[in-house]
């Protein structure tokens, strides 16, 4: 259960950093989960054997303030001094990404490969759109160099380097001033000792360099070289903020909310800094700021690792997440066999090849803004109206915004967001519908009141979340009547039976403090390391003992790398996967490794994912890959003895469902028990979140505290 924390002033002092170079105990006296979001900063905690959550505003301009005002709260309730453990989930590398506002990078590739960012490839994002605009490279022309040097797919070399060369692009970048520097070569997977030499003899620049053969050894040279100049392009920027972070000193001062810079050195600190990253699994922040290009869908995805881990507490195993914070919504789906990864994800226009977990975002929040476009339509987002100034019932704006529709609808029963403390306007909330709809009154030719303006906007924002819902299900051949819905995010809960109703999702699954789940799964997330190896071998007799040695010899280094970590070998878990294909095909398919024929698992993916197979046809395994988890103790839960009965909401409001004003009931989360059935329509208020039950949904608490949706009704 959620329970709102209240810290009274206090002149304990206690002066902590973080350490992203010390093993890490396998049990921490306390672990905190930290997600920042546009809006909000969530926290998440145990004390006296309760989870505990609360949010602050977010900082975008230093974010480590809101981080250190959050820590310093929980330091004085919990009186923790040393030993305790901080995992991340932070926005700082997408946002870099989004805005450009990276490091000034030079590319070193092979003469004749320094314009493959630009180049790219040939699939366009609007086909028939002529005019459409590529995101410009992030390094510039003059940036991009190239070295006489040559290699083989096979790894031969055809063309040695010359070090006269070397100090020659030396002193060029040394001139050029540059902040970071990516070396991708061609085929340097087969052979990398030439980037190897490229490295040493740049090292005297003094500034951070990303090798493509330690971050991708693969082959595909486009997206090869776009992640890596990724990494490099954001490795001052992470670097710098994790080390602001990690030399804070949480103490009492004359002015509130300015963090202090702690003299300790990183060896002397008091606590240990982990950072989520897109594959689903914490890494150290030492590796954090190595490899930055890992964190870039940090926060989303511990919303995701919280989700299924919620799922299966409630006995369901395939689940579709759908985090609706303030700007955007990330939807996922995740079948019995676990989290579902792609090598293929694009972020900001640019192609991102490095695991991360299969995400879907599109530009719908509760901050999106709502217009009238030029043809008279009503459009909602991409725009939003995030932290500051926020949505018009945030008290500083006159957007009309979809959390503003919910105000207007009577969604938040008249009180406020996080249990109270934040307060709506609702005149400014419904001033601004008013002047929306007056507009949509000009173009459709008759008077539309606040009240419909404000339903058309909800309407429009779940048309636009239905869509995302249904790429990431129909369009890969998965039935969503298969799944359970799990919302969370501040807005999921105020549409999702909505969702599940027009996808034919049969049950919601809302989870306790959902508002704050991206920081609970952060904080349950194995420590995660992800290995890949091109190899291009044919399926065939003999293949088993080749794969079995490259699978050894990354599980060794990987066991190695955990142990430092501190995960013996009994706490660790290897997981092997090979990306496969048909021969001759462009794309793969990733297969993991296990019981039953390598050769009939691909079939059966591919005609799940394609809708057919051509079992007579020669297969090749074009990459290997290791996926290598140091498993983290899991939180105890205390499941409730379930005891069925209905229970009468403790008030009653006036609120508008399905464009009907009806008589609702206001349940508080935080007084509701396992087996108690709730009455719907009905509004359920907590800390973190609002949920909303149309009429014909059937709702009840299970063991572990989750609302259990049935959504039967209208569709």
């Amino acid at each position: 259960m959620t329970r709102r924390v209240q810290v009274r002033p206090s002149k304990r002092i206690a002066r902590v950093a973080a350490s992203p170079n010390r093993p890490i105990p396998a049990s921490p006296h306390l672990r905190i989960g930290v997600d920042t979001g546009g809006t909000f900063t969530d926290f998440v905690f145990d004390l006296n054997g309760r989870r505990e959550v609360f949010k602050l505003p977010s900082t975008p301009n230093d974010p480590s303030i809101a981080i250190t005002n959050g820590l310093q709260r929980i330091l004085i309730l919990t009186g923790a001094e040393q030993n305790f453990e901080v995992v991340h989930g932070t926005t700082v590398g997408t946002n870099a990404l989004l805005q450009r506002r990276g490091a000034r990078t030079a590319l070193i590739t092979t003469r004749g490969f320094e314009d493959v960012l630009v180049i790219g490839r040939q699939a366009r994002p609007e086909l028939y759109n002529l005019d459409a605009v590529r995101p410009p490279p992030l390094v510039p022309d003059n940036l991009r160099l190239g070295l006489q040097e040559r290699v083989t797919p096979a790894g031969e070399v055809l063309e040695a380097l010359d070090d006269a060369q070397l100090k020659a692009l030396v002193e060029k970048l040394r001139k050029a001033r540059v902040e970071a520097v990516a070396v991708s070569l061609l085929f340097s997977f087969a052979h990398p000792q030439h980037e190897q030499a490229v490295a040493a003899a740049l090292a005297s620049l003094n500034v951070p360099i990303s090798i493509s053969h330690q971050i991708l050894p693969e082959y595909r040279e486009y997206e090869r070289t776009s992640t890596v100049t990724i990494n490099a392009y954001l490795q001052p920027l992470m670097g710098t903020y994790l080390d602001r972070l990690s030399r804070v000193s949480f103490q009492e001062t004359d002015k509130p909310g300015v963090p202090k810079r702690s003299s300790k050195t990183k060896d002397e600190s008091a606590f240990r800094l982990r950072v989520m990253q897109s594959a689903g699994g914490s890494i150290s922040a030492a590796a954090a700021a190595n490899e930055p290009v890992r964190t870039i869908l940090s926060g989303p995805a511990g919303g995701i690792v919280g989700a299924l881990q919620v799922a299966r507490s409630a006995g369901f195993a395939s689940v579709i997440s759908f985090d609706m914070g303030g700007t955007s919504t990330d939807v996922a789906l995740c079948e019995r066999d676990g989290l579902r990864t792609t090598n293929e994800a694009v972020v900001a226009g640019l192609p991102v090849a490095v695991s991360v977990l299969d995400i879907h975002t599109v530009g719908a929040g509760g901050g999106s803004i709502a217009r009238v476009d030029e043809g008279g339509s009503l459009r909602v987002g991409p725009e939003s109206a995030g932290a500051d100034p926020g949505p018009a019932c945030y008290g500083r704006s006159s957007l009309p915004t979809v959390t503003d529709a919910h105000v207007v609808l009577g969604h938040f029963a008249g009180g406020g967001l996080l249990g109270g403390e934040f307060a709506l306007d609702e005149k400014r909330a419904g001033a601004a519908i008013s002047k929306l709809a007056r507009a949509m009154s000009v173009t459709a030719g008759r008077e539309i009141n606040a009240t419909e303006a404000a339903q058309g906007i909800v309407s429009v924002v779940n048309s636009n979340m239905e869509r995302a819902l249904r790429r990431i299900s129909v369009e890969r051949g998965y039935d969503p009547r298969d799944f359970s819905l799990v919302p969370f995010g501040g807005a999921g809960g105020l549409h999702a039976v909505d969702l599940a109703r027009a996808l034919g999702i049969p049950r919601v699954i809302v989870p306790r403090s959902p508002g704050a789940l991206s920081a609970i799964g952060v904080v349950a997330a194995n420590v995660v390391s992800d290995q890949s190896q091109t190899v291009m071998l044919k399926l065939g007799r003999g293949i088993e003992a080749r794969l079995a040695s490259v699978f050894h010899k990354m599980e060794t280094a990987a066991r190695a790398k955990l142990k430092q970590e501190g995960f013996r070998n009994n706490c660790q878990r290897h997981e092997r996967s090979l990306a496969m294909r048909y021969e001759g095909q462009s794309f793969e398919l990733e297969i993991n490794v296990g019981p039953g024929e390598l050769a009939a698992s691909f079939h059966r993916a591919h005609k799940t994912r394609y809708g057919y197979a051509q079992e007579t046809n020669p297969l090749e395994i074009v990459t290997v890959r290791l996926r290598s988890s140091g498993l983290v103790e899991p939180r105890k839960e205390n499941s409730q003895k379930v005891s069925v009965k209905s229970v009468e909401a403790s008030e009653y409001s006036s609120a508008y469902f399905d464009g009907k004003k009806v008589r609702t009931g206001i349940y508080e989360r935080e007084n509701l028990r396992a087996g108690m059935k709730l009455r719907a329509p009905c509004i359920v208020k907590e800390y973190s979140a609002t949920t909303l039950m149309p009429a014909g949904a059937r709702a009840s608490v299970d063991g572990q505290g989750n609302l259990i949706v049935e959504c039967a009704g209208k569709a």
